[in-house]
């Protein structure tokens, strides 16, 4: 029987299989009604892939724009035709080889230019869509679409260790990067004519870190009972949004489709930042929104039996 369980698990997704699958199989272990996960690993990644169940998959796309911290492990003077190690390996033979950085010190002189905004074109193997189908559909048949650059935000660029022709690195990134592309031209900055992943590891997204995620083979061997206790409430996607409670009254109006006006806790917020709702036994009632009049309307509401919608 599906169960209507809900809550965030923090899935350390393992090496091999697509975000879909590792989805499924949790939703088969949880038994639960309703599941999705919040953004995408290749297989050949490993990490952090936050799977939400029942009322949390109404929020999960708060974590699709996240800032992310990545673990990668690069094969410089290569090139791949997917930027990584399940794709055609390619040698590639060095013009300018007086040019080529070989110490630790300059390598790390040369990624500081990766630091800030700049700009990515989007590899052919990625999910963005043309003309309705994803482009990775036409890389697979041998056609090359034109991409336009699109500008990502690299916060920070560690270098772990730099040896011969490896290079490990730590990066942290807003959404929409790609860190195929961004080792591909790292690979070229550092003079090697280009470099692919060999490992990708997702450490972080937004406030949740690998050492609070769980292993499939753990989860595997575990009770219904323990399984629930791996979960994380719904509100812990949305810590970053301020909370409000509201008395049982303010929130049946709210739950009524009304706008909730007269509030001085939005003392301090501006029009279109989101709050966090809550009742008086601290139950989470979902994500409200101020109005141009400092007002909070409902923007995503949990399923509340506690409230009457007539």
């Amino acid at each position: 029987m599906k169960r209507n369980i809900s809550g965030v698990l923090l899935l350390n997704k393992p090496y091999g299989i697509t975000s879909n699958r590792a989805l499924q199989i949790t939703k088969r272990l949880f038994s639960a009604a309703k599941s999705g996960h919040t953004g995408t690993l290749d297989p050949m990644a490993t990490g952090l892939l936050p799977i939400c169940f029942g009322e949390a998959t109404k929020f999960s796309s708060v974590l699709l724009g996240a800032d992310k911290i990545y673990e990668a492990t690069l094969k410089l003077g290569y090139i791949s035709s997917t930027g990584d190690a399940e794709g055609e390996i390619a040698s590639l033979s060095r013009m300018n080889t007086d040019k080529v950085v070989s110490t630790l010190h300059e390598c790390r002189d040369v990624l500081q230019r990766f630091i800030g905004q700049i700009l990515q074109i989007p590899p052919m193997y990625s999910a963005l869509k043309y003309r309705g189908k994803p482009l990775y559909v036409y890389a697979r048949n041998g056609e090359e679409i034109e991409r336009k650059p699109r500008e990502v935000v690299i916060y920070d660029l560690h270098v772990e260790s730099f040896v011969d022709d490896e290079l490990r690195i730590i990066v942290k990134c807003g959404t929409g990067t790609y860190i195929r592309t961004l080792a591909e031209d790292i690979g070229k900055a550092l003079g090697y004519g280009g470099a692919y992943l060999t490992k990708l590891c997702r450490s972080s997204i937004d406030r949740f870190d690998l050492s609070q995620g769980y292993t499939l083979t753990a989860l595997e061997g575990m009770t219904t009972g323990h399984l629930d206790n791996c979960l994380y409430p719904v509100d812990s996607l949305l810590c970053n949004f301020p909370a409000v409670t509201l008395d049982d009254m303010t929130a049946a109006f709210l739950f009524q489709g009304r706008i909730i006006s007269n509030r001085s806790d939005t003392v301090g917020l501006s029009e279109g930042d989101n709050v966090r709702l809550y009742n008086q036994e601290k139950q989470f009632l979902g994500l409200g929104k101020i109005t141009a009049e400092r007002a909070i309307a409902a923007k995503r509401l949990v399923s509340n039996t506690l409230f009457s919608t007539n």
